[in-house]
């Protein structure tokens, strides 16, 4: 139970408690700004029936990031404790072996797979956009996401790629076990987003093993963290769709109200439409030829 056929103790009993322990640690590093926020806000809110706190985060962008941004530097110090004292490992045999061309390439593919399916929905009719191109609504928003966005790449890339796959392949799993134990834990991950829907959930399980690929393929984060940076701040941050059902904030705002949901995502964002699940099936073939050209 507790150990495989090698002696050696199994890979759950670290990814599961590393898991756990990341959680409580997201919750623990976001109280700062939580406090902080109630401390501004409470003389407003007094005599208020009913008080949403994500709302009013929403109004403090700053805030938001001191909060959610706390979080995620908790779970990448949790990971990095985990992996360093606990698998006795080094952040190069984590993953990060230094390699700009991964990481440009993978900032690159996740905006122009976001930027492809965003103006097929708008030649189809699928999505209004509601300011002209030549008038993009910048705000503290696009900086706050911006550094959010970098953060979350980082936190999710370094846990789920990094710990997980690099912990199970230590224990001689097959490489399909790897791919797929990883891709199910992302998805499940984000199983209690906002207006998450079934389609949603089997894109994040299908990038996920986009991701799982890209750093086998590449011996490297920094592939699948480049992508993943892009996809949510285009996503959310440039074309204004939701991000795994978080309120957007985009240069341009786009109506969903009007289009099929099977293809916008409605919303939940890009991630629930039939288009992402496209756009990632290319991205296979996207990754397997750079890794081909770079060898």
């Amino acid at each position: 139970m507790f150990k495989n056929k090698n002696g050696q103790v199994r890979a759950g009993w670290f990814i599961v408690p590393a898991f756990v322990a990341m959680v409580v640690a997201q919750q623990l590093f976001a109280l700062p700004g939580l406090f902080l926020l109630l401390f501004t806000e409470t003389p407003q809110l007094v005599g208020t029936p009913q008080v949403n706190v994500l709302e009013t985060l929403d109004q403090h962008p700053w805030f938001s990031l001191l909060m959610q941004g706390g979080g995620i530097l908790g779970s990448i110090l949790i990971t990095y404790v985990f992996w360093r004292f606990i698998n006795k490992g080094t952040l190069r045999t984590l993953g990060f072996q230094s390699s700009i061309f991964d990481f440009l390439y993978g900032l690159f593919l996740g905006a122009v797979s976001i930027s492809i399916i965003f103006f097929i929905l708008l030649f189809a009719g699928n999505v209004t956009l509601l300011n002209s191109f030549g008038s993009p609504e910048f705000s503290t928003y696009t900086i706050t996401f911006f550094l959010l966005f970098i953060l979350v790449g980082l936190s999710e890339e370094m846990f789920f790629r990094g710990y997980v796959m690099s912990t199970m392949a230590s224990r001689n799993h097959p490489k399909w076990a790897i791919y797929v134990g990883s891709a199910v834990l992302f998805s499940i991950a984000h199983g209690m987003n906002p207006n998450v829907s079934l389609l949603g959930l089997l894109n994040i399980l299908l990038v996920g093993l986009l991701f799982a690929y890209m750093f086998d393929a590449t011996k490297s984060l920094w592939l699948p963290i480049g992508y993943h940076m892009t996809w949510n701040y285009f996503q959310g941050n440039v074309f204004g769709f939701a991000v795994s059902g978080t309120t957007p904030h985009g240069l341009y705002n786009v109506s969903v109200d009007d289009g099929n949901d099977w293809l916008t995502g409605g919303a939940f964002g890009l991630e629930g439409g039939l288009l992402a699940t496209l756009l990632i099936i290319l991205g296979f073939l996207a990754t397997r030829h750079y890794v081909r050209w770079k060898r």
